[in-house]
């Protein structure tokens, strides 16, 4: 009876040892509307650690910070995040393990879906999004993404 109990209370502590964690795990993110235009001239200070990825990706001149939020998302909850200039982020998360956070991303302008996709978010690691044009001298919009 005795070694019993005891297998029983050793098995118990090895499977909880070995069973994913309950507890949803909380991951902030940042966004940052940026306006992108081809026109010579400084990049905002503001976004000087996001400019080699931005000139990789986009392939633009100057970038010019617009606005930005964050929100907390744990896996199957959604967030939003205002931006400015009446854009908005609808974020919902889910859990992707060690690789980062999955988010489904819906961008809105005055009430008009702009983009919708899909990404997985790594910590440390920025991601983009091109949008449309802001309606002035060729420049466009676009949205740095980071989780923390």
């Amino acid at each position: 009876m005795k070694l019993t109990r005891i297998l029983l209370i050793l098995g118990l502590f090895i499977g909880a040892g070995s069973m994913p964690a309950f507890a949803a795990e909380t991951t902030r993110v940042q966004a940052i509307l940026i306006a992108a235009s081809n026109e010579a001239g400084r990049t905002d200070s503001r976004l000087s650690s996001y400019e080699p990825t931005l000139k990789r990706i986009l392939r633009f001149e100057s970038y010019r910070f617009r606005g930005q939020g964050a929100t907390s998302l744990a896996p199957g909850q959604s967030g939003h995040i205002s931006l400015g200039e009446g854009q908005s982020l609808e974020l919902k998360a889910q859990d992707s393990g060690h690789r980062g956070v999955s988010i489904s991303v819906i961008w809105e302008k005055g009430g008009r879906i702009l983009m919708k996709t899909g990404l997985t978010l790594r910590p440390g690691v920025p991601a983009v999004l091109g949008g449309p044009s802001t309606g002035t001298r060729g420049e466009v919009y676009a949205v740095i993404l980071t989780a923390q």
